[in-house]
């Protein structure tokens, strides 16, 4: 299956069985269509990718990007807390097609969203500013 969409959160790598990675990302699909009384509405579905090909991709991958997948897409059901059933796609994907641009240069290190917020804090207040 053939699809594109948006990223919705920074892709995560993993590592699995002691020395394969994989890649888990999800992407956004919006339908936008018009109803017969001519109402604008849009429906979006979530598709959970597993990329294992490529490991170094994750850096691009990341939140708001758009993207065009290639690969096998099923439905997986599980039972919740409340034993409803509940459904996600999935896609186990072979081919990621990048648009635009994210942002993030490959020599970029790796966001560290932790230290940014001490980073913001860790001033000594008002006695720091030249003025």
């Amino acid at each position: 299956m053939l699809f594109t969409g948006r990223i919705t959160a920074d892709a995560q790598t993993r590592t699995v069985s002691g020395d394969k990675q994989v890649t888990n990302f999800t992407v956004a699909l919006n339908q936008r269509y018009k109803t017969k009384a001519g109402e604008k509405k849009e429906k979006t579905a979530f598709v959970n990718c597993s990329y294992w090909i490529n490991p170094g991709l994750a850096v691009y991958l990341t939140k708001g990007a758009i993207v065009e997948i290639s690969g096998w897409v099923e439905a997986q059901t599980w039972e919740n807390r409340d034993g409803k059933v509940q459904a996600d796609l999935v896609c186990a994907v072979d081919t990621v097609k990048l648009f635009g641009s994210t942002g993030v240069k490959p020599n970029d290190p790796p966001k560290d969203k932790k230290a940014e917020k001490k980073a913001v804090g860790a001033g000594g207040g008002d006695d720091d500013l030249p003025f």
